[in-house]
Formats: C-alpha cells, sequence, structure tokens
C-alpha cells in the first residue's frame, strides 16, 4: 500500500502541487467492479484546499488516472454504517450519495480519521459523522501503514514535509554504500536504527561531558530570575505611582469640563443678551419722533417713517423659546405697544384734518371749472397725501382697525367731492350738447339754457345704475378724431316723439361728438389717477388675490375693521377693496354717462351712431389692459345702454318703412326711406371708418337693406298713379347707385340683387309701354307666329284668309310714319309723366324703348320676307326713320 501511496503521489499530485494524506482501495457496494482508490489530498499552496479525490487504474494497467474529485467543503456526511462493529461499507453524502465498501476496516478507518482531521482543521462547516466510534474521532488508528500516513495525531499532517534535493542526495549516496539498500529494505533499516542508536549514545555522553556548562547556564538563569524578580517589583511601584497621577488627571479633566461647560453657557447667555440689546432696542430719537414728531413737514414726515419702521422691526422680532418669560422683555414690549397705540392714534387724527383741510381747498378751485367742459385736477392733493404713503402701510400692518377707519373716512370725503364735480361737470356737458340744436326746429329748438332748467329736462332721462365692479388698470389716455359728415337734407324716420334729424347739419352733429369724447376723454383721466393714488396711498398693489373658492366682503364689511389674525386669513384681496373703494367715489359716473347719452339719442337718434363708435372704442382699449379694472367694467354697462339704443335707432327706421304711406293722387318716385337709407350709411360710413365695432354696423346695414327691399316692392304693389315697374326700376336704380357708390363690402350681394331688380323692371316697363303704339300690327303678327306654332309653313302663311297679303297690306297702312312718330311722341309723355326727375332715368328708359322696337321691327320684316317671299310688301317706315323719330321727339322735350 505504501508503494501505491508513493506512486500516486509522484504521478498524480506532485505534478498537480497536491500532497496524498490518506488512503483507501474501496469498490461500489452492490456492484462487481474494479477496484479504485480513494485518496485525501491537500494542497501545497495557500490557501489550502482539501480534495477527495477517485483514482483508478486504466485499463491496460501500467499507470494510474484521476477519474473524479470532489471539494471537501462538497461533504456534507460521513455514514459508517456502524460505530461497534467492523463494516467495511460507508457512505459519502456530496451533491449525491456514493456508497463504497473499503478492501478492510482499517484502511475504512484510517480513512474516515483523515476526514474529520481535515474537516476540524481547514473546514468552517463541519461535516456531520454518523455511525463513527467517538475513539475513532479523537486520535489516529495505529495500524500498520496507515499509521504512517496518517501519524499519530493531528499535527503530523503539518509535520510531513517532502525532501528537499540535497536530502534526496545523501539518501541516495547512503543507499549506495549499502548494497542491499533496496534489494533488502528491511536489513537497510536495521543497519540505519544501529547507527542511529550509536549517534544516540553519542550525543548523550556529549550532554553529560558538558554538566559543567550546564550548571553555569542554570546558575545564570536563577539570576536572571531574580532580576526578573526586582524588575516586577519596580514595575509595580511604578504602576501604583501611575495610578496616582491618574486620579489626579481625571480630577483635571472633571475641572477642565465644568469650566468648559460654564464658558459655552456664559457665551450662550451673552450672546441672547446682544440678540436683546440688539433687536429690542428702540433710540432716543426714534421714540422722540414717535411722541413728538412733526407730521405736517417732510423732514418730519421722514423722521416719523424711520422710527416707525424700526419700531416694527422690534415688534416683530422673532424672540427664543424663553424670551417671553424675561421681565425686561416684557417691560421693552409693553413699551412698544404704548408707542404704536399712540402714534397711531395720533397720525390717524393728522390724516383726518389733512383730508379735511385738503378738502376745503380742493372745493375753493371748483368754481373755475363750471363754465368749461373740464373736471378738477387732483394732483396737488394725491401729491402732498402719497408723503404719508409709508406711513399708511404701517397703520396697515399694525393697526389695522384706524387703517380701515381711514379708509372709510378718504372714501365717504371723496365720493362727496367726487359727485359734486362729476355732476357739474356733466350739466355743463347737457348744456354744451343741448345748445347743438338752438337753431333747429325741433323741439329742442325752445330748451332753456339756464343749469336749472336743463336739469329738469334731463332728470326724467335718469336710469338706475347698477352695482359696479372693477379693479386697479393702467390705461392711456385715449385719443379718438372726430369724423367728417357730409351734409345730408334727408330725416331719421325715427321722430322719437321729439324732433327730426332733418333740424340737424353736419356742423351739429361734429359738435355733439367732440363734446361726447371730450366728456370720456375727461373722465379716463381722473378715474386713472384716483386708482392709481388709491394703490399707492393705502398700498394695496402687491397682496396676494384671493384663493380659489373665497368671496369677496362688501364694501362695509372690507372696511370694517379686523384683529391681525383674521385679517392673515381675509377671503378679500386688496384688489378687490380698490375695486369697492372705485365703485363707491365715483358710482355717478355711469348714471350720470346714461342720462347724457339719452340726451344725445333725444336731440337725434343718428347720435347712437356716434356714441357707439366713440364708446366702443374706450371700452375695447381699457380691456386690452385688464378687463376687469373700474373703467373697463362701468363704460362696459354703459355701452351696452349705447348698442341698445343703436338697435333702437335701426328698429325704429324698419317701423317707419313699413308704416309709409303713398299718395294716391301723386306719382311715387324715390320713396324717403331710400333717401333715409343712404343718408344713414353715408354717415355710417363715415362715422364707423376703422371702427371696433364694425360688425354691429354690418348687422344693421343687413337689416335695413332687406327691410328696404322689401318695403318698396310693397309700395310698388299698392301703387295706383305710378306703374310698378317704373317704382321698382327707379328705386332699386337709387339702391344700386348708393351701394355702388359706398362700395359696403357686407351689401355686395345686395347691390347685384339691386341691380338686378333695375334691370329686369326697365325691360317690363319697356315692353310693356311699346305694346300701344303697333297694337294692330303686333296682334297680326302674333296671329302668323301662332299658325306657324300650329304646323303651318311659313311660305304657306299668305294663303290663309286672315293673313294674306291684301290683309297684311292693310294693317301696314294704318300706320303711316307720321302716325307712328305720333304715337311714339304721346308714349315719350306718358313716360315722362310716370318717371320722377331726382333719378333722371327718362332718357336711359327712352334709350331702352328705341332699342326693343327696333328690335321688333326687325322681328316683323323677317316674318314678312320668311311669310311673304317676292311679294314686295314693306313697312311705311325704316330703321333710319325711327332713329330720327326717336332722336327729335327726346330734343323737342
Amino acid at each position: 500500500m505504501t508503494a501505491i501511496k508513493h506512486a500516486l503521489q509522484r504521478d498524480i499530485f506532485t505534478p498537480n502541487d497536491e500532497r496524498l494524506l490518506s488512503i483507501v482501495n474501496v469498490c461500489k457496494a452492490g456492484k462487481k467492479k474494479k477496484n479504485c482508490f480513494l485518496c485525501a489530498t491537500v494542497t501545497t499552496e495557500r490557501p489550502v484546499q482539501v480534495k477527495v479525490v477517485k483514482v483508478k487504474k486504466s485499463d491496460k494497467g501500467d499507470f494510474y488516472k484521476r477519474q473524479m474529485a470532489w471539494e471537501l467543503r462538497d461533504l456534507s456526511e460521513v455514514d459508517a454504517k456502524d460505530a461497534t462493529k467492523e463494516n467495511p461499507e460507508f457512505d459519502l453524502h456530496f451533491e449525491k450519495v456514493y456508497r463504497w465498501v473499503a478492501s478492510s476496516t482499517a484502511e475504512k478507518n484510517s480513512f474516515i480519521s483523515c476526514i474529520w482531521k481535515l474537516n476540524q482543521r481547514y473546514l468552517r462547516k463541519k461535516v456531520e459523522f454518523v455511525n463513527v466510534s467517538p475513539q475513532l474521532l479523537e486520535e489516529s488508528v495505529p495500524s500498520g501503514e496507515s499509521q504512517s500516513v496518517t501519524g499519530g495525531d493531528e499535527d503530523a499532517l503539518d509535520d510531513y514535509q517532502e525532501l528537499n534535493t540535497r536530502e534526496e542526495q545523501d539518501i541516495e549516496n547512503m543507499m549506495k554504500v549499502c548494497e542491499y539498500a533496496i534489494s533488502n529494505a528491511e536489513a537497510f533499516a536495521e543497519k540505519l536504527s544501529r547507527e542511529l542508536q550509536v549517534l544516540d549514545g553519542e550525543n548523550i555522553q556529549s550532554i553529560m561531558a558538558s554538566e559543567k556548562q550546564v550548571n553555569i547556564l542554570m546558575q545564570l538563569l536563577d539570576e536572571a530570575l531574580a532580576e526578573v524578580d526586582a524588575i516586577e517589583g519596580k514595575l509595580l511601584s511604578y504602576e501604583e505611582m501611575l495610578q496616582s497621577v491618574k486620579e489626579q488627571m481625571d480630577q483635571i479633566s472633571q475641572s477642565n469640563r465644568l469650566i468648559q461647560i460654564s464658558k459655552t453657557n456664559n457665551g450662550k447667555l451673552l450672546d441672547e443678551i446682544q440678540f436683546l440689546v440688539n433687536y429690542m432696542d428702540l433710540s432716543k430719537g426714534h421714540i422722540r419722533a414717535l411722541q413728538e414728531g412733526d407730521l405736517s413737514s417732510p423732514k418730519g414726515i421722514e423722521a416719523c417713517i424711520n422710527a416707525s419702521e424700526a419700531l416694527l422691526q422690534c415688534m416683530n422680532v422673532a424672540l427664543r423659546p424663553g424670551h417671553d418669560k424675561l421681565l425686561a422683555v416684557k417691560q421693552q414690549q409693553l413699551l412698544f405697544a404704548e408707542l404704536r397705540d399712540n402714534f397711531a392714534r395720533r397720525l390717524t387724527n393728522h390724516l383726518n384734518n389733512v383730508f379735511v383741510h385738503q378738502g376745503h381747498d380742493q372745493s375753493s378751485t371748483l368754481s373755475q371749472h363750471t363754465a368749461e367742459l373740464t373736471l378738477p385736477k387732483h394732483s396737488p392733493l394725491h401729491r402732498d397725501l402719497l408723503r404719508y404713503a409709508k406711513l399708511m402701510e404701517w397703520l396697515k400692518n399694525t393697526q389695522r382697525e384706524k387703517y380701515d377707519g381711514l379708509s372709510r373716512t378718504y372714501v365717504d370725503y371723496m365720493t362727496r367731492l367726487y359727485e359734486r364735480e362729476i355732476k357739474d361737470f356733466f350739466e355743463v356737458a347737457k348744456i354744451k350738447m343741448a345748445g347743438t340744436t338752438k337753431e333747429g326746429k325741433g323741439k329742442f329748438a325752445t330748451l332753456p339754457r339756464k343749469e336749472s332748467a336743463l336739469k329738469q329736462e334731463t332728470e326724467s332721462l335718469h336710469g338706475s345704475s347698477g352695482k359696479l365692479t372693477g379693479s386697479t388698470s393702467s390705461l392711456n389716455k385715449l385719443a379718438v378724431s372726430s369724423s367728417n359728415s357730409r351734409r345730408s337734407q334727408s330725416s331719421s324716420l325715427l321722430d322719437m316723439g321729439n324732433m327730426s334729424a332733418s333740424d340737424l347739419d353736419v356742423a351739429d352733429r361734429t359738435k355733439f361728438d367732440k363734446i361726447f369724447e371730450q366728456v370720456l376723454s375727461e373722465l379716463e383721466p381722473l378715474c386713472l389717477a384716483e386708482q392709481d393714488f388709491i394703490s399707492k396711498f393705502f398700498k394695496l398693489q402687491h397682496q396676494p388675490a384671493p384663493a380659489q373658492g373665497e368671496t369677496m366682503d362688501d364694501m362695509d364689511g372690507m372696511l370694517q375693521s379686523r384683529p391681525a389674525s383674521e385679517h392673515r386669513h381675509s377671503i378679500s384681496s386688496d384688489k378687490d377693496m380698490v375695486r369697492q373703494m372705485m365703485n363707491k367715489i365715483f358710482h355717478s359716473i355711469e348714471t350720470e354717462l346714461n342720462s347724457l347719452i339719452a340726451l344725445g339719442d333725444k336731440i337725434d337718434s343718428f347720435n347712437s351712431l356716434y356714441m357707439l363708435v366713440k364708446m366702443s372704442h374706450h371700452v375695447w382699449t381699457a380691456e386690452n389692459v385688464d378687463p376687469a379694472s373700474f373703467l373697463s367694467t362701468t363704460l362696459g354697462n354703459v355701452l351696452v345702454t349705447v348698442k341698445r339704443n343703436f338697435d333702437k335707432c335701426i328698429s325704429g327706421q324698419i317701423r317707419q318703412m313699413e308704416e309709409v304711406k303713398i299718395s294716391k293722387k301723386s306719382k311715387v318716385g324715390i320713396l324717403s326711406f331710400v333717401t333715409v337709407f343712404e343718408e344713414f350709411a353715408e354717415l355710417a360710413e363715415t362715422i364707423f371708418r376703422n371702427a371696433e365695432r364694425r360688425g354691429d354696423l354690418d348687422k344693421a346695414y343687413v337689416k335695413l337693406i332687406r327691410a328696404v327691399f322689401i318695403n318698396v316692392e310693397k309700395v310698388a304693389n299698392e301703387s295706383q298713379k305710378t306703374p310698378r315697374d317704373v317704382v321698382m326700376m327707379e328705386n332699386f336704380h337709387h339702391i344700386f347707385s348708393t351701394l355702388s357708390r359706398l362700395k359696403i363690402s357686407c351689401l355686395e350681394t345686395e347691390r347685384k340683387e339691386a341691380k338686378q331688380k333695375y334691370t329686369d323692371h326697365l325691360q317690363y316697363y319697356v315692353i310693356n309701354s311699346l305694346g300701344q303704339p303697333l297694337e294692330k300690327l303686333n296682334h297680326f303678327f302674333e296671329g302668323v307666329e301662332a299658325r306657324v306654332a300650329q304646323g303651318v309653313r311659313e311660305e304657306e302663311v299668305s294663303y290663309q284668309l286672315a293673313f294674306n297679303k291684301q290683309e297684311l297690306r292693310k294693317v301696314i297702312k294704318e300706320y303711316p310714319g307720321k302716325e307712328v312718330k305720333k304715337g311714339l311722341d304721346n308714349l315719350y309723355k306718358k313716360v315722362d309723366k310716370h318717371l320722377c326727375e331726382e333719378e333722371s332715368l327718362l332718357q336711359v328708359v327712352w334709350h331702352s324703348m328705341q332699342d326693343e322696337f327696333i328690335r321688333q321691327y326687325k322681328h316683323f320684316e323677317g316674318l314678312i320676307n320668311r311669310c311673304y317671299p317676292g311679294s314686295g310688301i314693306t313697312m311705311d317706315f325704316t330703321i333710319q326713320d325711327m332713329l330720327e323719330y326717336f332722336s327729335s321727339i327726346a330734343q323737342s322735350h
């Protein structure tokens, strides 16, 4: 077995840097196969790897080969089958169970013991050994060859070492000296044993010979031990001294820690004191300014502003936990609260006095504006009050109740002031507006010029104004140039119970336009200036808007005092407050504007056109900046009234068209509402040039023109004196001319329709009128055409008794040239009686009749040539004669 072990080590494991520690000859249980060897090996390099290798002899039997290997760490269990009886069988549990039968029980035990030692030495995960004798797991089994492999104890695995080159050389030399070393290993071993015993004896004799040196060595060792004891005593004393030093150092460290804590506490205390002194100390100058500062001078106001801001900073400082329990802090807070209340009371009283004082000064300047159409400027008042804007902001943040009280006071004062100014301003505007009709013939020609009388006249026109809403906005001053209107003598059909537009001339309407534009131009800067001042003075432009779902308080509720905590959660924003203040201050503007609009509409309903354009332009400009502003909302509300008046004007004209009655004894001519539409269109095109509300005019055009078409046809059907075709022809010709001249794009379809109606009825009238001078000849040829239509050939018509050549000559003789000219002259006179002079269509109609007559003449000649060929029958007059007849008749009249 030893020879096999050496052979396996040399041939298989040494090339792989492995050492063979144990070997067992086995075969698989239950099968009769060739034996193989299980080898326990470790690697020579670290980290050490422990393996179980299966080695099998080759089929030729001359060498061994490595068949399979398992890592020992993969081994989970070793089952020896029986711990008390000898049994060569055992199992190794790797990934699967391998069952083996050893050649002898001793080899099995030696192999299992080696596996146990390797497991104990190299593996962290211990293998489970089942049915193994406890003695086998404590020490190796001393049996034959296995003892030489495994050694006597666990350390034998590490004591084994391969021979180096020199050792191998020495062994080979020794074996060469002894010739039987290879052939008789036992004799060689006995010789080596005898030589070893000789060497051991010599070693013992050498040791006994050196006894004296040993005694000396022992004596030196005793002295060394004594010295060691002395050193240990000194070290012990040093240790005691160090222990004492350690205790003292601990005391010093504790003292230093207490000192550091005290220093830290003192530093923090100093920081707290410095914090309170820096942030809660108000200078004497600020206190004096709050108590005695002059609120009427610029320097005093500046000092009060600085002092109030410093006071607010001191009061709003974020105190740290525990500061509010300090007596000094409480006293300082009481001092600040007292200063705040006293200064707020003093500031409120002063601003109230400023409001009253400025109000008296402003009222004294109103008289100079009463005769002019201008509003007083409040820029001096705003400039003086804006010096207190920062103080108002301070008051808003500290004393909301007083701030709201001042807001109410300012609103009440300005409401009375502006109401008086706006009322006087509109009275002047009404006087100037009513003065535009002083030369007219209507009701307003006798209007009194005294203010009281005008007031009584216009009070009936006042309407109740709805609730106004608005917001801050910034609009530029608008300048709209007045439109130039052409002079018109026709009147609006909308009488309105007062007067007609025929009593007004272009100058009156232009003057009204300028007055209305001036009114709007004066109101705009007034509202914008006041809104800008309110935002700046009351500091309302930088506040957040209300949250979604919140609602506004009304004006009184908003201006009532609220605690600071409630104010933070207020559902009304500063923008809402500006709108509410503007609504209350200028509540009379909408009422006065509606009254002025009603007066302008009463003077002349066509004024609604001017007002619609002007008001639309101002509303459009205001909405471009802020659709929800006070100005845009107010003007938008008024624009609704203007648009309503405009619609009423259009409806009135349509109603007047429907109510037109014509005289039964006189010819119709151009209807009055056709002339009115022309005047309206000319005026509207001048006013609405480049206007924003062009769409409203286009809709009105369509309504009016359809009404004109319908009522022209209605009048034509009812006409008894003038033929229907003449009424239709003349009026539609006038409409077509008007639309062609004005070039109104939205009425292009109606223009074409008017032209078609005019052309059609001109043709109808000509045809109907021309049938009378040649009536018998017309009847004769109608009979000829009827025979041809019945199937009679044209050349055979002359054989018909009623239409022979003799009958034709008889009819032609009844219409000699002289009689034809006479008939045409009578026709001209009749047409002249039918047509009106304004439209000048007589020559057009006469020329159309000439063309129609020539067409009929050529038609008659063609029938004669076809139906009476070779008869030599001709008319008594030629086409040239007809042209002379028509020309001489037209020239003679």
